[in-house]
């Protein structure tokens, strides 16, 4: 599911796609990489930045918001190591 703050992380990216990549990853490798991508050409940086907010939504909807933390080269790792799905998960529900 998409949030304001996913759609406002997309805008930056359009604008400025390392500012998008910080604002993900922090002080990262993968912000020198899209650093190193967006001189290199404007289109792969927005490539990777959206890569890398499409990898944020993915730990959102499966660790739920802040239940997360990120380990590099797009992955996420849950804060507890007891996590589990929510109850009727994937199912309709009662």
């Amino acid at each position: 599911m998409v949030k304001g703050s996913d759609v406002l992380l997309i805008l930056v990216a359009i604008i400025f796609p390392p500012a998008a990549a910080a604002f993900v990853t922090g002080c990262s490798c993968d912000l020198l990489i899209n650093i190193c991508l967006t001189i290199l050409g404007y289109f792969p940086g927005h490539i990777h930045a959206f890569w890398l907010i499409y990898k944020k939504m993915q730990a959102e909807e499966r660790y739920g918001h802040g239940g997360f933390h990120y380990t590099g080269n797009g992955h996420y790792q849950p804060l507890h190591h007891d996590y589990a799905a929510p109850a009727n998960y994937g199912t309709a529900g009662p």
